[in-house]
């Protein structure tokens, strides 16, 4: 065997024990939760672009709410948002805090996505870990490139949203960081 024929075979073997040893989640391309995602985001754009929606800006919040909520996961969010001051809240609480907070990132989400609705969604990356996924995606507007991430959990068969990341910045440890904060205050006043 010559010299360029080992270091060719060698080459090969490391590619192939690459390829079966790397985990599934870094080799994922473009899968059911992708799929499903752009579905979402697909109707989204269809709704905000929709000239006769435009003059009714109340039947497009109410289509936009309707399509995001199936992809949504607000009581998943609800908890992590609260993080560690979950637990202590009573079954009521509980209720009322996902019920208001779910009104919040429903406005916020769809502000934002009006404002980036005409931009150009492209799908980056896709990572796959077990019932977790990540995809990456990128918002190209008025020459702006804006990445817009978002994390999956499968529930019942379906890929659902728990958090999205804009330009780095997660919203729900945003909100966690002022909940923690609110709360560390009000028990900070009590002493």
């Amino acid at each position: 065997m010559t010299s360029e024929r080992r270091v060719f075979s060698l080459i090969l073997g490391i590619a192939v024990l690459f390829i079966f040893v790397m985990p599934q989640g870094i080799m994922a391309g473009e899968t059911q939760v992708t799929k499903d995602l752009k579905s979402t985001i697909d109707q989204v754009i269809v709704i905000v672009n929709d000239e006769k929606l435009k003059e009714d800006p109340e039947n497009r919040r109410e289509q936009l709410r309707q399509t995001i909520n199936k992809r949504f996961n607000y009581n998943q969010m609800a908890v992590r948002a609260l993080a560690e001051n979950w637990s202590p809240r009573t079954p009521q609480e509980r209720d009322d805090f996902t019920r208001l907070f779910r009104k919040l990132l429903e406005k916020s989400y769809a502000k934002k996505i009006e404002t980036f609705g005409t931009g150009k969604v492209s799908y980056k990356d896709e990572v796959v870990k077990g019932k977790y996924a990540m995809v990456q995606t990128t918002v190209q507007q008025q020459g702006q490139s804006v990445s817009l991430d978002y994390k999956l959990t499968l529930e019942d068969g379906e890929w659902k949203v728990y958090d999205f990341v804009i330009k780095g910045v997660s919203i729900i440890s945003n909100y966690r960081n002022q909940f923690s904060k609110a709360f560390k205050k009000k028990i900070l006043s009590k002493i």
